[in-house]
């Protein structure tokens, strides 16, 4: 009754440090995410005060004309609405750190695509008052 005996061979030794790397790892991963999702938060809050100050600096349209009646609407030919021009953004009187940042603020609205060329030039025309 002989039993077999595995032959001694070297043991497996695990290297001190991978459990400290994958755990840095993971660690960085899960930073480098919060981080990513922050800046998204930041930049729509960003978004979302810029066109509130928009809106808040266009003039209501309270006074709409009366619609037509049915025979003058059926008469008349339809007519697209002409282009609403964005409302002329006035200096601040906080001075030149107000102009900058409301001229920043204008290029990043320019960057997103929420004016055009020509609304981000008029734009900036008025606020440094050529």
């Amino acid at each position: 009754m002989f039993l077999r005996r595995r032959p001694l061979g070297r043991p497996v030794i695990r290297p001190a440090g991978a459990p400290l790397l994958r755990g840095a790892l993971v660690g960085g991963v899960a930073y480098a995410a919060g981080r990513s999702s922050a800046r998204a938060a930041r930049r729509e809050q960003d978004q979302e005060e810029a066109i509130a100050d928009l809106q808040a600096q266009q003039p209501s349209t309270a006074a709409a004309p009366p619609a037509p009646s049915a025979p003058q609407a059926a008469a008349r030919v339809p007519v697209a609405p002409a282009p609403v021009a964005p409302a002329p953004v006035a200096p601040a009187s906080g001075g030149a750190s107000s102009v900058t940042d409301q001229l920043v603020r204008l290029g990043e609205l320019a960057q997103q695509g929420l004016l055009t060329p020509e609304e981000f030039t008029a734009a900036k025309a008025t606020l440094l008052g050529v």
